[in-house]
Formats: structure tokens, C-alpha cells, sequence
């Protein structure tokens, strides 16, 4: 009786499996096991293909659509076929399969998963008995996976069979009485010269979230108050997660509403779906794929979560930044937080560190401000780097020890990088982010001022679809436009420089810095700026 003619449990037993490269987790610091989980238990995983040819970078100067994507650099026919038909025959389920964005989503018994990926899942709970809400127990492997042998090579990572929170919102609470000035969004516009005659009519703006919700009653109100109509927004849910507001405002639905408040009421003509996730590296990669090859293609996607580079299995990371990768090769300028927790990103080794996925050379990184400024006529008073100190917040920013000095930030002066593998400097852009110069939102019910580089991804979010309505040309990857060649201690065309303040082990100074960018924005002079640049020919 050969392999194929074998019974499901049988085949499972004679399955011969060889190690997936990337795939090493270690137990998460503070939780232990409590014992296996029961083999029927239900189990969902996402799978990515390799592509069927590699995307160059050059392919990101001009748009693709989603099926010039799919034929060219999806998953081939063949190798979905195959990943379907060996785990069909495997007693797995196959929920979707989509060549495009090179996943597929399977299901079944925890037994089954985890003999087919050569693990051991067990419940994981905080050793501490004043564990906060961040710290509810999970789903947990440790060790590599692996793949029956016929999948090879095919598949090039395995997400969500381990369920822990894979980021964090990137977001704080203002105290009432640490506030010395706080702003609503359409101030902010006025302050960074968003372009007159734009509000980003005929785009639309993707919001990725990992948990919390908003009421509509709460969008009603805000906007109201701001004279504003209520944009439209339209939630979507992604492996099973959806809008579920918690009536926290100082929980997930803070950012929630932070990230739909700010980006509605900066590009108000602007549709935004906010794209609801569970918070693990499968629901996080599967938000940005659906999100990205959505129809019409967003002009930005704004992601205001992430966590530490080494927080982050290489096979998740490397599928999150392809699918990061393929939005700005379909059009789609991806905004990310670069985090609260100053150079050091809260690991607590006292090295620095960067966040990822504002890390990734396809996203555009996205750092924190202290502003001082007459929110009615823009007049700037003091902008400098945020930096409260320990346990108050700063931006992030640093360089990464995982992903190659982009060839658009060569001699602009980033630090040299951690690791030989590493180099790409974090972050790009910047605007105000520090809660006690913070955004004046309704969460809850409840009118508050919050801060956080969180707020920085929807504002830039916003002024790339207003870019985007005024010129007609999505920006996708639009690094190489805003650098423009610039050298070291040079400021780039569109931007206010930020000299004064740092992040911990990185100082601002003149031009580009790891700690706000190229500086804060001025919007009009990006609009002119964008207009006029022509992207070079795809070779």
C-alpha cells in the first residue's frame, strides 16, 4: 500500500517532514505551559506560497494591477495545487486559497497540525499573578516547524498555529494634567500646510487593526463637533475577527477610534475600511494582504501597530514585508508607526532597537514630534523630538539589524547598522505624537487628547490621498521621491527639519535622523514637489 492509499491517521504517522527555515520561536519571557492542548481542538493556520517569479524592486516604480501581480509574481497555479491537494489528503480543511496574495488558509484538529508541522502546541499562561489584560493566556509552540517534504520549498512560512499578541498599539493616554496644548486634526492640517483644494475625494484609506472597535454614534459626535460629516467607513473583518468595542477608552478601541478620527477628519472626502484582525503574525499578515489587493486599491494603508525586529519569527517578518512589498507594487503607500519606547523599543537589554514593521524598506516609518504651535493660524512656536523620559514615552527609531540599507537612504547618514545583515534606518517622516502636545479625539464616549506615533501613520495616511487626489498618480513606495537624492545634513524638498531633542542613543540633527525622519511635513510643498516628479521607467 503506497503513502497515497493510506488512511489519514496512517498517512500522518508515515509522514516524512524536513525543517522550515525561519520558523525558530522561543517561549515568551513570563509565560509557561499548561500542558497540551486537547488533539480535537480547532486550529487555523495561514500558509505562504513562494512567488512564482521574484518582484524586483524596479517593478514598484510604476503600478501593477492585481492580476498583472497575480500572473507575474503570485504563487504559480501548480504549487497552490499542491499545498491543497497534500493537506486535503491530510485531513486538513482549506478555507481559501488565493494565488495573488500567496496564502492559504487551513483549519483543523490541533493532533493533525501539529503532526503535519512537526510541533507541540500547549496553552501558555503569565506566571504572575497580577497579569494585565495584555497577558491573557495563548496558544503556544516553541522550537522551529517543519513541512512534509512534498511542500519543500513551496511553502516559505507557517503563521498562526502559536496565537500570542504578536504587536502592540503604538498609542498613549494623555494625563489631564500633563497636557500643555493639544490640537484636533484639522489644526494639525493647517500647522503641516495640508494642500488647499484636496480632502482626498475618490480615495481610500486602509486601516489595519489588531483589536477594539469603534461606535458609530462616537464618529457621529467627534465629527459633528469639528463640522465635518461623518466620512464613510466601512468595517471588515479578517479571520474572524470584527468591530467589537469594548466601551476601554484607554484600550484598543483608543486607537481604533484615534486612527478613524484623525485620518477621517484630515482627508474627510476620503473612504476609509478599517480591517479588523485577531492580534497574531497570521491576522496581522492577512489584514495587510486583504487590505492591499481590496478593490479599489487603497492609496494608503495605515498601520499604527508593531513590536520589536526580534519579537518577530524571520519566516512572519519576511512574509509581512513581501506583502508590504506587493501593496506599494499595486499602489498603496503603507504608513506605520515607528513606536513609543524611544531607541530601546521596550525589549530591555539596553541595546537599541527598531519596530517592526515600520522597519520594513516598504513601509513608510513614521516618528513622533513634541509641537508647540497656534492651532488656528499654523504658526509654529517649537517642534522637537518626543521624549518624556522613562516611562513617558519617545519615538522610536534606530536602524535595523534585519533588513539592507534601501538604496534611497544611501549618504543620507544613517548610523551603522547593528548586524551585517541590517542597515535600513527607521523612521522616514514624522508629526506630532507626544500626549502632552496630543490629538484632541472621542473614544468611548468620552472626549480625551492621546498621542503616540500611532497618530503619526493616519496623518501621513491622509496627506498621501490628498497627494494622491490632486496629482491622480498613487505615490506606492514613495521613499525614493521624498529622499530625492538627498546627501547627509541635507533637508529634503517638503519637509521642516527637526534639530533639537533625541530618542535615547540617537540624537536629532540636521537633515535625516533616527529619530524624526526626514523631518515633519509640509504639505504643499510635497504637493509640488510630487506633481512635478516623474518615477524612472520600469527595466
Amino acid at each position: 500500500m503506497t503513502d497515497a492509499e493510506l488512511p489519514g491517521d496512517d498517512r500522518l504517522d508515515h509522514l516524512e517532514l524536513v525543517p522550515l527555515p525561519g520558523s525558530e520561536r522561543p517561549e515568551r519571557a513570563g509565560f509557561r505551559a499548561h500542558g497540551a492542548l486537547d488533539p480535537d481542538a480547532p486550529v487555523s493556520a495561514t500558509l505562504v506560497l513562494r512567488r512564482r517569479a521574484e518582484l524586483p524592486e524596479s517593478a514598484l516604480a510604476h503600478p501593477l494591477t492585481r492580476d498583472e501581480l497575480a500572473e507575474q509574481y503570485g504563487a504559480a497555479p501548480a504549487d497552490v495545487s499542491l499545498v491543497t491537494e497534500t493537506l486535503g489528503a491530510l485531513g486538513v480543511t482549506i478555507e481559501e486559497a488565493d494565488a495573488g496574495r500567496r496564502t492559504v488558509r487551513v483549519s483543523g484538529p490541533a493532533r493533525v497540525l501539529a503532526r503535519i508541522f512537526g510541533t507541540d502546541l500547549a496553552r501558555s499562561a503569565p506566571e504572575s499573578a497580577t497579569a494585565t489584560a495584555e497577558d491573557a493566556p495563548y496558544r503556544q509552540r516553541s522550537g522551529s516547524l517543519s513541512l512534509p517534504r512534498a511542500l519543500d520549498g513551496v511553502v516559505t512560512a507557517v503563521l498562526g498555529l502559536d496565537d500570542r499578541p504578536q504587536a502592540r498599539a503604538q498609542f498613549r493616554v494623555a494625563r489631564p494634567a500633563a497636557v500643555s496644548v493639544s490640537y484636533t486634526p484639522p489644526e494639525l492640517g493647517r500647522v503641516y500646510a495640508f494642500p488647499d483644494g484636496t480632502d482626498g475625494t475618490g480615495q481610500t484609506i486602509a486601516i489595519v487593526e489588531l483589536g477594539g472597535g469603534y461606535e458609530q454614534a462616537d464618529l457621529d459626535t467627534y465629527f459633528a463637533g469639528l463640522g465635518l460629516a461623518t466620512p464613510s467607513v466601512t468595517a471588515v473583518g479578517v479571520d474572524g475577527g470584527s468591530n467589537a468595542p469594548g466601551a476601554d477608552p484607554n484600550g484598543a478601541d483608543g486607537e481604533v477610534l484615534l486612527d478613524i478620527e484623525v485620518a477621517g477628519a484630515l482627508a474627510p472626502g476620503a473612504a476609509l475600511v478599517v480591517y479588523f484582525a485577531p492580534n497574531t503574525d497570521a491576522g496581522f499578515l492577512d489584514a495587510v494582504t486583504t487590505a492591499a489587493h481590496a478593490e479599489p486599491t487603497p492609496a494608503a494603508i495605515s498601520i499604527s501597530w508593531g513590536q520589536a525586529e526580534d519579537q518577530w519569527t524571520a519566516q512572519a517578518r519576511t512574509a509581512l514585508d513581501q506583502a508590504l512589498r506587493d501593496a506599494a507594487a499595486l499602489g498603496a503607500t503603507t504608513t506605520v508607526a515607528a513606536g513609543d519606547d524611544g531607541s530601546g523599543d521596550r525589549v530591555g537589554d539596553g541595546r537599541a532597537h527598531v519596530d517592526f514593521p515600520a522597519s520594513s524598506p516598504h513601509a513608510l516609518a513614521c516618528g513622533g514630534t513634541r509641537l508647540e504651535a497656534n492651532g488656528t493660524t499654523g504658526a509654529v512656536s517649537s517642534e522637537t523630538v518626543w521624549n518624556n523620559g522613562p516611562g513617558g514615552g519617545a519615538t522610536g527609531g534606530g536602524v535595523s539589524a534585519v533588513f539592507a540599507l534601501p538604496a534611497w537612504q544611501d549618504g543620507v547618514g544613517v548610523p551603522t547598522a547593528p548586524t551585517a545583515a541590517g542597515g535600513r534606518g527607521v523612521p522616514d517622516v514624522a508629526a506630532v505624537a507626544d500626549p502632552q502636545t496630543g490629538y484632541r479625539v472621542r473614544v468611548d464616549g468620552t472626549d480625551t487628547v492621546i498621542g503616540g506615533t500611532s497618530a503619526v501613520a493616519p496623518l501621513w495616511a491622509a496627506l498621501v490621498a490628498r497627494l494622491v487626489q490632486s496629482t491622480g498618480r498613487p505615490l506606492g513606495l514613495a521613499q525614493p521621491a521624498l529622499y530625492d537624492a538627498i546627501r547627509a545634513g541635507q533637508v529634503a524638498d517638503g519637509f521642516r527639519d527637526i534639530t533639537s531633542g533625541s530618542n535615547g542613543a540617537f540624537a536629532a540633527s540636521a537633515g535625516w535622523d533616527a529619530c524624526t525622519g526626514l523631518g515633519v511635513p509640509d504639505g504643499t510643498t510635497l504637493l509640488r514637489a510630487h506633481a512635478t516628479h516623474r518615477p524612472p521607467l520600469r527595466t
